[in-house]
């Protein structure tokens, strides 16, 4: 299958063994980078007790293989100045690599020994689970990353979105090696792997190498699990957390809907709108006008089930009344006044050029083609994204901040005296 994108072609293959393969000919650098996404993995298949595996999985994963030791991996990595690396999210599990030509099917079969013979040793275990248990701490101590845990905790109760990518510290310290071999013997599976490519490499070249790195990997006779997920119960409240801090910082979030959703591109555009950049609506009214922030935003995650819509201020203590209300207020106008259609296209042209500019190098390209695959998107969502944020109307938005933006829940952080006045 070929499919043009734009100025690219992305070519796809399924091999014998499952293994779908991504790959955009690039010849205009000496380079090629890599995804390999597992596409059934992610904290959506962590239950509560597990909080954190696919994390420390992602953290220890490249710390030694049966016939190679941390310290030899890194120094076949150096030694080319190759980059290889492992990451977690909510929906996916993917391991990254980038080199130049001539190193990269060296490189290729490292990834594949680390992918199929990993060891985990117990000492790397142990040091990434008390660098976990760090990081969660000096979360803690940010009152940006409290706020945000306290909502996302309220607004998914006990579904997995609701958990830190990190896990907790009492979960990061109950996870074992033992645990870490089950998930890598489970997930990890021909089948279950997106593979995406971008840089000098011909659709050839691409194919015979995957082939004779992964194409003797054979699938196990067992289905893959499913995730246990729970169903949302919208039921919006407000959290507070008191600190000692110099600013408030004022949330709301608002249930929203997923990526396979119609409204997606229309809420990524009202997003924009709302809090992406100096010229967008919160910053314009709510700080260069009012000057009632230090900082005020937006965001809108890509989920595979329901997301998250929020706005954010961070704000003077005795200013957060006035900051909630200021909030609520630009949200509620999305669905009581139609956006302008100057004030509509000036966020089209914002999105969609930063959608351009985030897919300039190898790595962005690899990255996003084998993200939309692994999301079970397609690589053809690459044009038709683009070509529905053209066709969204101010109706349009209208009608979804009517669905998507009333009765938020409210997260606070902040001194007691200035959230205790509001």
């Amino acid at each position: 299958m070929r499919v043009q994108t734009n100025n690219q072609t992305v070519h796809r293959v399924v091999l014998d063994n499952g293994i779908t393969l991504l790959l955009v000919e690039n010849p205009a650098a000496d380079l090629i980078a890599g995804r390999i996404f597992l596409k059934n993995a992610g904290s959506r298949w962590e239950n509560a007790e597990k909080a954190g595996l696919f994390h420390l999985l992602a953290t220890v994963i490249t710390k030694g293989t049966e016939k190679l030791s941390s310290v030899e991996i890194a120094e076949k990595v150096e030694s080319v100045g190759a980059n290889l690396g492992a990451d977690a999210s909510s929906d996916y599990f993917v391991m990254s690599l980038k080199t130049v030509s001539a190193d990269f099917a060296q490189m290729l079969r490292l990834i594949a020994e680390i992918m199929r013979t990993p060891t985990f040793p117990a000492m790397e275990v142990e040091l990434e689970k008390n660098l976990t248990r760090q990081n969660i701490r000096s979360q803690q101590e940010q009152p940006f990353n409290v706020a945000f845990k306290q909502l996302r905790e309220a607004m998914y109760q006990d579904h997995p979105y609701g958990y830190s990518i990190l896990g907790t510290e009492e979960t990061v310290v109950q996870l074992t090696r033992e645990d870490l071999q089950q998930y890598h013997q489970t997930f990890f599976r021909p089948d279950n792997f997106v593979i995406s490519l971008s840089g000098r490499l011909t659709l050839e070249e691409g194919v015979s190498l995957i082939k004779e790195v992964f194409g003797h990997w054979q699938v196990p006779g067992v289905d893959l699990p499913s995730p246990q997920l729970l169903s949302l119960t919208h039921n919006p409240c407000q959290k507070i957390t008191y600190q000692d801090t110099q600013q408030s910082i004022i949330m709301l979030g608002y249930t929203a809907a997923s990526v396979k959703d119609p409204d997606y591109p229309v809420l990524k555009l009202m997003s924009t709108y709302l809090g992406n950049g100096l010229s967008s609506r919160l910053f314009v009214e709510l700080r260069e006008k009012r000057g009632l922030a230090y900082d005020v935003s937006s965001f809108y995650p890509t989920r595979l089930e329901t997301s998250q819509f929020v706005i954010y201020m961070g704000t003077a203590p005795y200013n957060t009344a006035i900051g909630i209300e200021g909030l609520r207020t630009e949200a509620e106008r999305l669905y009581q006044t139609e956006l302008t259609p100057e004030e509509l296209q000036a966020a089209k042209n914002k999105l969609l050029g930063q959608y351009a500019l985030g897919k300039q190098t190898n790595s962005e390209i690899a990255h996003l083609y084998g993200w939309y695959e692994t999301l079970g998107l397609g690589i053809t969502f690459d044009t038709s994204f683009q070509e529905q944020i053209e066709t969204v109307t101010p109706e349009m938005v209208q009608e979804a901040a009517r669905k998507s933006l009333m009765n938020p829940y409210l997260s606070l952080v902040g001194p007691a005296s200035g959230i205790e006045e509001s």
